[in-house]
Order: structure tokens, then sequence, then C-alpha cells
């Protein structure tokens, strides 16, 4: 087959989940796959060096043709600038695209902004390529999340957009079923859509004995370690825990909650540890994520917190399938899909977000179960996500649905 991928981020540019390795695996086996996309500027919205913005540029990446279209950089809080930056991309890409692009059997588009539906839908006007739009975040709802727009007149400009955007996919693909179903209530049939889990990274996963000369070194000894790594912000409402760890400290000091990594939120986590003179609670600086293995394997029970939100309820969190594939047993305290996922797969302990009395009593129930039954929730976890969820099962999932478009689908 002859993939096109549309996306607006690809390499060098961090894009694991549909970036270069998911190309040349499609090319290992046998397909040719070109790129459409933008000079590298993100996340810091600065062009990187050895990069120039120019009407259009081709490079070959790994075997892999590359065109990079022009675009307005910028990835700051600016509501503004990141729509200039979207939609300028948007726009060249369909100006340009059509008379540079070869011939292509079917078009992937990997929704970052929803404005990669513009390019899609050229392409397949005039050069009757059919697409597949995934989706990893509900547009226009995940704009009210990170406070860009409110339900206005903008917001309803957005969705009719998003709508026009899905009625012409050949596909629409999603992370988790509560997409699916948000977007039958929106209209679009059940039969165009695709639920398709996402993968981790599995070369950083680390699948080793414990390390007890690092556990001393980070103070994990002695201890039931509950650990979170990733952004402190304010998604992760982290407050609720700290709260939780206040709760759990009289009777069993030596449960420890470790929080890795940094966010906006760290100094107020903090100061809530100092204020309520906690001694259980461990902060550890953001580390590079090569190293992050090693820690999560030195983990009891791994933390996945997000606040209390419809929109949460509908995704599962990337970190979710590392903790599965790493082999420890999760607290999952998300709502909904997430949830249900980590149920299914037996590989932990599910509990309400937000409320500091829930996530106590599932780190309880975590505590008082036997270091067997806990081992027996991680290997369940690491077998779930081996046959369900890993790299190679998702590359086989895309490589059936492009090979049906291509044998089933009128281009026309």
């Amino acid at each position: 087959m002859r993939i096109l991928f549309i996306t607006h981020y690809f390499q060098p540019e961090p894009n694991f989940f549909f970036g270069l390795p998911f190309a040349k695996e499609l090319v290992r086996r046998g397909h040719q796959v070109e790129v459409i996309t933008g000079f590298p500027n993100y996340p810091g919205g600065k062009i990187y060096d050895g990069y120039k913005i120019k009407l259009f540029q081709k490079e070959i990446m790994d075997g892999i043709t590359v065109y990079r279209f022009p675009l307005y950089p910028s990835h700051d809080r600016s509501s503004l600038k990141r729509i200039l930056c979207y939609a300028s991309l948007s726009v060249s890409m369909a100006l340009m695209a059509p008379w540079i692009v070869s011939r292509a059997d079917v078009a992937y588009v990997v929704q970052g902004p929803a404005t990669l539906g513009w390019p899609a839908i050229i392409l397949k006007w005039f050069r009757h390529i059919p697409f597949v739009y995934n989706i990893q975040d509900i547009w226009p709802d995940s704009l009210l999340s990170t406070g860009m727009f409110n339900k206005g007149f903008a917001y309803k400009i957005i969705d009719a957009w998003c709508k026009f955007v899905y009625a012409r996919a050949s596909v629409v693909s999603v992370i988790a079923p509560g997409m699916k179903k948000m977007l039958v209530k929106r209209g679009v049939p059940q039969d165009k859509i695709e639920v398709l889990y996402n993968w981790c990274d599995e070369e950083l996963v680390c699948r080793v004995d414990r390390d007890e000369n690092l556990s001393r070194q980070l103070g994990f000894s002695g201890k039931f370690n509950i650990v979170f790594a990733g952004n402190m912000g304010k998604a992760q409402a982290l407050e609720a825990v700290v709260k939780a760890a206040a709760i759990v400290q009289p009777e069993y000091p030596d449960i420890q909650f470790v929080f890795i990594g940094s966010g906006v939120e760290v100094e107020k986590l903090q100061s809530l540890v100092k204020q309520k003179q906690l001694t259980n609670v461990l902060f550890i600086p953001r580390k590079p994520v090569s190293e992050i293995g090693p820690i999560l394997s030195l983990a009891d029970m791994l933390l996945v917190h997000l606040r209390k939100d419809p929109l949460f309820a509908i995704t599962i969190p990337s970190k979710t399938q590392a903790y599965l594939a790493s082999g420890r047993p999760v607290l999952m305290a998300v709502e909904g899909d997430a949830a249900n996922l980590i149920n299914q797969a037996q590989a932990g302990i599910s509990c309400e977000p937000e409320n500091p009395n829930a996530i106590a009593e599932a780190i309880k129930e975590a505590y008082n179960m036997t270091p067997l039954q806990r081992q027996q929730l991680g290997e369940n976890g690491r077998k779930y996500y081996d046959n369900q969820l890993s790299f190679s099962v998702a590359v086989n999932n895309y490589e059936q649905l492009f090979e049906k478009l291509t044998g089933n689908i009128d281009k026309a």
C-alpha cells in the first residue's frame, strides 16, 4: 500500500505514537509511506536548529519521504497564536500538497489540531485519496479543558467544522470506547468509528528485577511506595492525593507517596505537604525518560490520577499503557474508560478521583494484599498489554484497517 501521513508533529519533534517509529514499521512490512507535516517547532515554538521556514522542504528520514510546509510557529499560552500556528500549516498543506505528494492509496490523519482535516479533505477531493481520521482529543471539548475557548461562537464554529470533517472521513479512529459513544451521540455513524488503543514506548519500559542500590538512593527502601510519574498540573489534581497521604499516615506510616516530575502545581503540593506536616511524601525532580523505567520497577503501586471531569472519563491517560507494560500493579484514580481498562485487565485497583478518602481506602486495600497477590496484578497487566495494547498489535490493527479501505472503499 501507499500510505500518506498527515500530521502536525513529526520527528525530530516528540511524536512517538504516530511519528517515525510507526512509519518505519509500516515500511518494514512492505508498504510505502510519505509524510506531510510542518517545520519542527514543538514544544518550544521555535524552529529547530538545522531548519528554516521556506515554501516547502523535502527530506528523507530513514528511507521515508517527508514534506515540510510553512507555518506560524507558536506553542505559548496565547489562543490567537496557537490558532495561527494550527491554521497556517493546514492552509499551506491544502494549497501545496496536492501538487507535490505522490499518489496514495490511503491517507492517515493524526489529529492534533482539528484543522488538519482541511488538507485531508482537499487531497480527497483533488487526488481521490480516502482518509482515516485519528482522534486523540475530542475537539472542541478539549479546548474548553485547556481554557483556550469557552462555549461561545468560536466553540460552535469548531464543533460544526469537526462534524464536517467526520462526515468526509472514510473511518474515524478513537483511542477509547467513550469517545466512540460521544461521537455517535453527535451523529457520526457507529460503523464508521474504530476504537484503536495507543501503546507505549516499549524500549523505555523496564522489565528487570529491582535494583536495591537505586531503591536506597531514592529513599524507597523499607517503604510501601505509591509512585506517580509525570506532569503535575491542574489536570492531575494531585492535591487530593496529598490529602489521602494525610489520612493514611497515622495508621500506616510505612506507606510512602512518591511524586516524580515537574509542573505548575509542584510548589503548591509541596506547600500543602509542609502545612500538613507529612513525612510520608517524597518529591523527586523530573528524570530523563530513559531513567524512568528502572524507577517504575521499584513501585509497589503505580498511580494514575486526573481530576473528576466528563472529558477525562472518555480517555485513557498515556501513562496507563506504560504502567501496564512495566508489570507493576496500577492504582487508577480516573473514572470511565481508564478504570474499566484496569478492571478488565485485572491489573490493579480503581477508585474515585479527587476523593481523598476513596484514594486512601484503595491504597490500604493494596497494602493489605499479600506480595503474591500484588505480583499477580502486575503480571496480569503486562500480559494484557502484550496481547491487547502493544505496538505490534496496534500496527496490525491499523494495517488491517488500511487494507480494508484500499480494497473496499470507492475513492471517487
